[in-house]
């Protein structure tokens, strides 16, 4: 991991065991199991597993991340997280003033080379999925000294996980240490279908709908992390579960003291 203050460079397992550890020290149940369906029941919520495990519960908070969709290309997604990187503030210090490409997926992809730029003196940019670039564009990642290469990529080849050179449909190639891409975000909310949650569409991808305490369209159930906010980091997600945790708490706290009032009421 990087950019997770006190954990540079940490593992996420490492991360991910710790956590189990602390919570699992405070009494939290943990299940290694996967959830195939999640529904609206008039107690609440009721989760069931491919283990045959039924839970009911208040509320529920989904934290099931994403995953990131990369275009079909012989030699990228073998190497992502390695030499294929998405994100320049994560992983442009690793690669600083190396040979850099960004290879484009939507129009957006024009922003990410402009960071990237900041990490090389050395940057190509294959933007044939960009679309059309405009002059303005163009005079723009010109005058930074970024190579525009408007014809589609073909392949990636390298040694292992390092990356050697980008060929292109034509059968020229174009020398880089790394490649910066952003893959189509897929939100690990399947399992919430049955609840026809609403949804918002983002230049990346659709995601659930949830307000400021990560709270969706069902008043049971919430959202946390990058299952709803495909730009949240490690430290962003955690912050996310903490303030989410606590907007749960306090639904679930007004919730109990308006049924106490009601049992006065009705004794």
């Amino acid at each position: 991991m990087h950019g997770v203050l006190g954990w540079e460079g940490v593992a996420p397992e490492e991360l991910r065991a710790r956590g189990r550890a602390e919570v699992a020290a405070y009494g939290v149940e943990l299940l290694d199991d996967t959830v195939n369906s999640v529904s609206s029941q008039e107690f609440g919520i009721e989760v069931n597993t491919e283990g045959a495990v039924t839970a009911q519960a208040r509320a529920v908070i989904v934290a099931t991340g994403l995953v990131d969709e990369l275009p079909d290309l012989p030699g990228l997604a073998s190497r992502w997280g390695k030499t294929v990187l998405h994100c320049p503030y994560c992983h442009g210090w690793e690669v600083r003033d190396a040979r850099l490409g960004v290879l484009a997926t939507s129009p957006m992809s024009v922003h990410q080379v402009e960071l990237v730029r900041q990490w090389s003196d050395r940057v190509i940019f294959f933007a044939a999925a960009a679309g059309e670039l405009d002059d303005e564009v163009i005079s723009r990642l010109g005058a930074r000294g970024v190579e525009i290469v408007s014809e589609r990529v073909r392949e990636i080849r390298g040694t292992g996980n390092s990356i050697e050179e980008v060929v292109l449909e034509g059968g020229a190639n174009r020398a880089v240490d790394a490649l910066f891409t952003v893959g189509t975000a897929r939100p690990g909310d399947g399992v919430l279908s049955a609840l026809t949650l609403d949804r918002t569409d983002t230049p990346v991808g659709s995601f659930l709908a949830v307000d400021t305490t990560g709270r969706t369209s069902n008043p049971r159930v919430w959202a946390a992390g990058n299952v709803v906010n495909p730009a949240a980091n490690v430290p962003m997600s955690i912050g996310a579960g903490a303030m989410t945790g606590g907007m749960v708490n306090a639904a679930l706290v007004a919730e109990e003291a308006v049924a106490a009032v009601r049992g006065v009421a009705s004794s």
